[in-house]
């Protein structure tokens, strides 16, 4: 297993693991696998080897993978000079975050009990999706709800990336031939989760 980062050195995402989750590898090694990631999980990437990427979660593990899976979002979290007004307050946010996670730890206890089989923890936990990552003021909270990250400081939440397809921008938006590249690499057609997308500013389509 990687080593441990650091006390003392912040966590500052850079990508997030896909929609699908994806293997993980103790040294850039196929035959080395090691826990894989969660779907969405923020990691800060720190070093590339070839296609390889090292990348790092917020509890300090680090791990190698396949770095051109990997979803990029803003260098930098959303600026917070504008003025405060149709932002989210991040409690309800969080409340419902911790609502998820104890009906999760309620069945997890139910299984590890005996009270629950395998197939009926499934079946509780079945499109549960929950993702918390706070480092000093700031945090990063999964909204499943709208299928995104937020991000905030203290007293407000901004959107910071998104598993949704892009809104249609209509004739006048310029074709790049990113989008469509992106729903090559990470979109899904089954009616799973499409590929985490950046978020645009407010007022943006």
């Amino acid at each position: 297993m990687s080593r441990q980062r650091q006390p003392g050195t912040g966590f500052r995402p850079t990508h997030v693991v896909p929609p699908d989750g994806m293997p993980a590898r103790e040294t850039p090694d196929p035959g080395r696998p090691t826990v894989p990631l969660d779907a969405l999980l923020p990691v800060e990437l720190v070093e590339r080897l070839g296609d390889w990427g090292h990348v790092r979660c917020a509890n300090g593990w680090a791990a190698w993978v396949d770095g051109r899976l990997l979803v990029a979002v803003p260098r930098d979290p959303p600026a917070g000079d504008g003025p405060p007004a149709g932002t989210d307050d991040p409690r309800p946010l969080l409340a419902r975050a911790e609502q998820a996670l104890a009906g999760y730890r309620s069945a997890l206890e139910e299984l590890a009990d005996g009270a629950l089989d395998g197939r009926s923890f499934e079946d509780r936990t079945e499109g549960l999706r929950i993702g918390i990552v706070v480092d000093g003021e700031s945090v990063w909270v999964y909204d499943h709800e709208e299928g995104r990250w937020m991000y905030g400081e203290g007293r407000r939440l901004a959107p910071y990336a998104t598993d949704r397809p892009p809104a249609h921008r209509g004739p006048g938006h310029a074709d790049t031939g990113a989008e469509d590249a992106g729903h090559e690499r990470g979109g899904r057609e089954d009616g799973g989760h499409a590929a985490t997308r950046m978020a645009a500013p407010k007022g943006e389509l």
